[in-house]
């Protein structure tokens, strides 16, 4: 058998290209979208990909599964189940709990796993010239490392009203079909540690059935339901504002993208008309580089870890925009952004110097002037952070806007007072102090230490 997992550090998704060596027939569970990943690796093992699979309708990304299916011919095998309104709406075939797919000498079991989506499924897979006992369990979004996926999604992000409660019952309902499995059964999920599809994942990738019933908290409430949905259902982080579109993307027929674009480097002309009309403006430089000057009106997404997931909570997928980014980097970000399905890119500058825009600098303060500010009258400290975060702890006397929502909530935010922006360790408090700027307020300061900072060194500073 050949085995090889894919992860997206950007998104901390998870795909599977799964191979029969004798016979050369592979199978790839939950692919993204940037397909040429999956081709190569056949490629370099001898396999064709002859199989597609999903364990359910995505949230957080835009699967590539049809894109690999029109350029390799393999067959799409996607959930049928969950009722009528999670169906996906183009051909395929419908699988159903007790279902197996045949790769060459292997097969993957079916199981109905509901709880994070009715739809959901997991796939049990035997490597029958090795054993007829299975070896893995591909759990998507159903069990993770140290965590189980949330059941809220479909209310917070998609606005379906009332089904995170059902979601909480089937999730305690599927949890026991799981501790059935044998104990020695590898578990393979879609998402690790910085996903959004749960609240305490893990770092480490796999783990095992009896690893997880022995750790996992979702495997300690006996037959306490009520207590186990109480705890699964509190304290989820915000679900990103795109996550409804990626919902609705992966359940209807659209367009396929089946390369990487090229997006072209725009002139001193071209970028002024564009900027003249008022396309937005990415700037994904780090932020000190940012700070130290920035083309008026851009927004400073750097290009991290989390940059598709704060372009998805910030961008809608009708507008086109413009990034400043190297030309290096530009495969990179334009990966990302297939990944949530963003392909509005109107194109690129690197020089913001040369573009005939002057410049301007942020304001950032240190510790000691944003202690001085603490408690006058003229000050709004706010706090961009997670709202999780600042119910745990916050500086006394700030306000809380998510950076997230901050554009829906500027009426929060004071044009009359100074306002000084926060977060943890500074990168969602550019984010915010960049957005407040581009939507006119002036006196704004960016505490760029964070919560952080202030933890490590209140105490010194006011001598406690």
């Amino acid at each position: 058998m050949f085995f090889q997992h894919v992860y997206d550090k950007s998104l901390a998704q998870g795909s599977y290209l799964v191979g029969c060596q004798a016979t050369g027939e592979a199978i790839v569970i939950d692919a993204k979208r940037d397909i040429d990943t999956y081709l190569e690796i056949a490629a370099q093992n001898n396999l064709r990909i002859t199989h597609i699979t999903e364990t359910h309708i995505h949230a957080d990304f835009l699967a590539g599964s049809r894109e690999l299916a029109a350029v390799t011919g393999a067959r799409l095998y996607l959930s049928g189940e969950g009722g009528e309104n999670w169906q996906y709406l183009f051909p395929h075939i419908g699988l159903k709990d007790g279902d197996v797919i045949k790769v060459g000498n292997l097969t993957l079991e079916v199981l109905h796993t509901p709880g994070h989506t009715p739809e959901s499924i997991s796939f049990l897979l035997t490597d029958h010239p090795a054993t007829e006992k299975p070896v893995m369990v591909f759990t998507g979004d159903f069990v993770f490392v140290g965590d189980i996926g949330r059941p809220d999604l479909l209310e917070k992000a998609a606005g379906l009203i009332g089904t995170k409660e059902v979601g909480a019952r089937q999730m305690f309902q599927s949890l026991k079909k799981f501790a059935e499995l044998p104990d020695y059964v590898q578990v393979w999920s879609a998402h690790g540690a910085g996903s959004a599809c749960g609240k305490a994942l893990g770092a480490v990738h796999s783990s095992t059935v009896g690893y997880e019933k022995i750790r996992n908290w979702a495997f300690q409430y006996g037959e306490d339901e009520k207590a186990f949905t109480d705890y699964l259902l509190a304290d989820q982080p915000e679900a990103p504002k795109y996550f409804a579109m990626m919902k609705h993307l992966n359940k209807v027929d659209r367009p396929l993208l089946i390369e990487v674009p090229k997006h072209p480097e725009l002139t001193k002309d071209q970028f002024l008309s564009a900027y003249g009309k008022g396309i937005k403006l990415i700037d994904t430089r780090n932020k000190t580089d940012f700070a130290e000057g920035y083309i008026p009106g851009s927004i400073n997404i750097q290009n991290n870890n989390t940059f598709s997931t704060w372009m998805g909570w910030l961008l809608n997928y009708q507008e086109q925009f413009i990034v400043v980014a190297d030309p290096d980097q530009m495969e990179d970000i334009t990966r990302k952004l297939m990944r949530i399905g963003m392909d509005n890119l109107y194109g690129f500058i690197s020089d913001i110097g040369g573009m005939g825009v002057p410049l301007e600098r942020a304001d950032l303060i240190d510790i000691e002037e944003f202690a001085s500010l603490m408690g006058q009258e003229d000050i709004q400290i706010v706090d961009v952070r997670g709202e999780s975060e600042y119910a745990a702890k916050h500086i006394h006397g700030a306000d809380h806007v998510f950076v997230g929502t901050l554009q829906a909530n500027l009426d929060k935010i004071s044009k009359d007072k100074t306002v000084v922006i926060h977060c943890q360790a500074g990168d969602r408090a550019t984010i915010a102090w960049s957005l407040l700027k581009k939507n006119g307020f002036e006196k704004v300061k960016n505490y760029s230490g964070g919560m952080k900072e202030w933890n490590e060194k209140a105490g010194e500073l006011f001598k406690i």
